[in-house]
């Protein structure tokens, strides 16, 4: 209980900036746990949906393949259907290759949209802290001129104390937004990579079967 009356009165000794920040931060964690979500979704549903087109691959029913992934949500099965949905009417490599490229352009938008968001929302909360500090010893040292100067090392000492609060709690939002920016960036890179893991492999299984065929 304590613990919880200090943190409020952390935040209220702390002045009108408090507000934002806290605002930045709300949104921040609202982005952050939908961006964690779809992405280790993404992640799953791909891995899992490759497991089971890799052996058809290999065995070369490309049809079941394309009726497999035809209408998929996940970022591998679009992948995979515009790959094949292209070597049903073009089969060189080249034009298969390009049809999965352009696939990639269309899918990593997807991962990585407002994940970029928490970077800038990051040094945001910073940059309010400091101007509320800033607003804060100009309001101190304001007040401090028309005070008893017996008072005056204990009125400025307290204000300065005050106006450190924001600083403190734009750090306390900016390093953990900065944190989880650079955990789902990593996880998105993770996502990318197995995606062009799986366009290689297709493409070197496509070719192997046409050589057989």
């Amino acid at each position: 209980m304590s613990t919880l009356y200090g943190i409020i009165r952390f935040f209220q000794s702390g002045g009108a900036f408090m507000y934002p920040i806290l605002i930045v931060f709300a949104v921040g964690v609202a982005i952050a746990v939908e961006r964690y979500i779809t992405i280790t979704r993404a992640r799953r549903d791909s891995m899992k949906e490759w497991e089971q087109i890799q052996p058809m691959l290999e065995h070369g029913r490309f049809d079941e393949v394309l009726a497999f992934t035809e209408g998929s949500t996940t970022p591998m099965g679009k992948l995979i259907s515009l790959a094949l949905g292209r070597r049903g009417s073009v089969r060189r490599r080249d034009d298969i290759e390009i049809a999965m490229e352009e696939g990639m352009m269309e899918i990593i938008p997807t991962l990585e949209k407002r994940t970029h968001y928490l970077a800038l929302y990051a040094n945001i909360a910073t940059l309010l802290g400091l101007l509320g500090t800033i607003m804060g010893l100009i309001a101190a040292f304001t007040a401090v001129s028309h005070a008893n100067p017996a008072d005056k090392a204990d009125l400025l000492s307290a204000s300065i104390s005050v106006a450190m609060n924001t600083t403190a709690f734009g750090l306390i939002v900016g390093i953990p937004l900065l944190l989880i920016h650079a955990v789902l960036t990593t996880k998105t890179t993770e996502v990318v990579d197995s995606l062009e893991m799986a366009s290689v492999k297709t493409l070197n299984l496509i070719g192997e079967v046409g050589k057989r065929g």
